[in-house]
């Protein structure tokens, strides 16, 4: 009798082993091809480059010369690469700030203020993330002409043709006004990302902090930036690890990383040592060093940007 008692506890174990290794196969199931993609074009590959570094490599030569850690120890010596580096910060610099700040700005305005044509800026202000980024770069490229682009065009009608110059051919400007059409393309994104993060703030917050005398300004520091850090917080990451991993297609498109090297981000410098120099395992070492510096920012920037969670 005592057996027969304990057979429905048994069963009932087995069924819930039996629903929750089934459940585990699903989502195996599911998870399984999104797996594979990333393995083939992100683990191999990546595997791929730190294999090749080690390597004297034409990229087109079937002879591959082992030479052990001499393409890392040749970029301590390059000062071109030190350049690419510091220009690579310089654009993440200048992007994470553009766009943050505008983006914020945009995010409140459009869920605040009440604004009637609220919906239609949101399609103008995305509108740029949906397109490529060569024809962002060709546009901008027209824009910069020094002579038929809009912006001396605009310069020169105001009466200020004294600040006209080849924006794009200029030692100083090249790398800001390389960043300001990545700052325009990417408002638009992170917008969304913090107008979302501010409609899920309760309006009882502020009408309470208005009641005890808050002004719009201390409101926002006090109650929307707290409650949307997390939003925030992704936001810079993501534009961090893009900009580290994606500004050559602009800067590639525009100057090529030029004039001189004004312009050079590690990525073109990749590009110009593996496709135009031929030197594959120096460019595979130049690809390790742009993964391990991403992550080494990305790690920073979780310490820096770690905060409390807020809750009202």
């Amino acid at each position: 009798m005592q057996l027969d008692s304990l057979y429905p506890y048994v069963e009932r174990v087995i069924d819930v082993v039996q629903s929750k290794t089934q459940k585990y196969l699903f989502l195996a199931f599911c998870l399984l091809p999104t797996f594979i993609m990333f393995c083939i074009f992100t683990v191999y590959p990546m595997i791929g480059g730190l294999y090749y570094s080690f390597f004297k490599w034409s990229g087109t030569s079937s002879v591959m010369e082992f030479i052990g850690f001499d393409n890392y120890t040749r970029m301590l010596s390059d000062s071109v690469i030190l350049r690419a580096i510091i220009n690579d910060y310089l654009f993440v610099f200048i992007k994470v700030f553009g766009i943050m700040i505008l983006a914020l700005f945009f995010a409140v305005a459009l869920t605040q203020l009440r604004i009637k044509e609220a919906p239609f800026y949101r399609i103008v202000f995305f509108f740029p993330n949906i397109m490529s980024v060569v024809v962002i770069g060709i546009l901008w490229q027209f824009i910069y002409d020094p002579n038929i682009g809009l912006v001396n065009g605009l310069l020169r009608a105001i009466g200020l043709e004294e600040w006209a110059r080849p924006w794009l051919g200029d030692m100083t400007w090249a790398l800001p006004s390389v960043s300001i059409p990545a700052i325009w393309a990417g408002i638009g994104l992170f917008m969304l990302l913090l107008m979302g993060g501010i409609t899920n703030i309760s309006k009882s917050l502020y009408e309470a902090a208005e009641i005890d005398g808050a002004s719009e300004w201390q409101q926002f520091w006090k109650i929307t930036v707290p409650l949307i850090w997390p939003q925030i917080k992704t936001s810079i990451i993501y534009i961090v690890i893009t900009s580290l991993n994606g500004s050559f297609v602009l800067v590639q498109v525009m100057t090529a990383g030029g004039p001189g090297v004004a312009t050079e981000v590690m990525g073109s410098y990749l590009y110009q040592k593996a496709f135009e120099d031929f030197q594959f395992g120096y460019g595979a070492a130049i690809g390790v060093l742009i993964l391990v510096l991403s992550l080494v920012s990305v790690i920073i920037l979780q310490v820096l940007l770690k905060k409390e969670k807020v809750e009202y």
